[in-house]
């Protein structure tokens, strides 16, 4: 079942997730849930905050990626990227590990905005799966780029955060449109259930 992404201005969007400690078969259902959300949306990641749920709780596949190839490295070797996604990260936490470079990023919560973001080129991420097991990686490339997007979602960053000045005044009157849309839409949506 696909469940909706909200938009910019909803307050999920701003909350840093919970810690997740228990593996069970909600949890499951909910990372289901999210992968199809994500595939249907053509998305390359998906938070949890994304769907209205504040969770360290994120998936990532990037393997339809042909333009912007990426790596995966499992202590130590090369793996084939495809064989592990998608990705579910539970807890996940990232350690930067080369400078920043500009590359372009969009986000499902941000239909139709794109723009040039800085950051590291490879990271190593520590994590748990959807069982609980514990997870260490080094990535590279749209991967490393995605997972450091969705992480960022889990702490309540959003990528306009990080837009060059110039780019985010391009953008103030589509953002601040979308924002009041998606208040109003809060809004109607709370009358209606009371």
């Amino acid at each position: 079942m696909t469940m909706p992404i909200v938009k910019y201005g909803h307050p999920a969007l701003r909350q840093r997730g919970k810690t997740i400690d228990t593996f069970d078969a909600s949890l499951h259902r909910l990372v289901d849930e999210m992968l199809e959300t994500m595939y249907q949306a053509d998305g390359v990641g998906l938070a949890a905050q994304q769907i209205g749920k504040a969770l360290q709780l994120t998936v990532v596949d990037v393997s339809q990626s042909e333009d912007r190839p990426s790596s995966i490295t499992i202590g130590g070797k090369e793996v084939v990227l495809e064989e592990h996604m998608p990705l579910v990260l539970v807890n996940p936490s990232v350690e930067k590990l080369t400078a920043p470079i500009s590359g372009p990023e969009g986000c499902l919560s941000f239909p139709e905005i794109y723009a040039d973001i800085e950051r590291p080129e490879r990271v190593e991420v520590t994590a748990q799966d959807q069982e609980g097991h514990c997870l260490n990686f080094e990535c590279d490339g749209l991967l490393a780029k995605a997972i450091q997007h969705e992480v960022d979602h889990l702490n309540g960053i959003l990528f306009i955060d990080r837009m060059p000045a110039k780019e985010k005044e391009h953008w103030r009157p589509k953002l601040e449109s979308m924002r009041k849309e998606t208040q109003q839409a809060l809004q109607k949506d709370e009358k209606t259930s009371s």
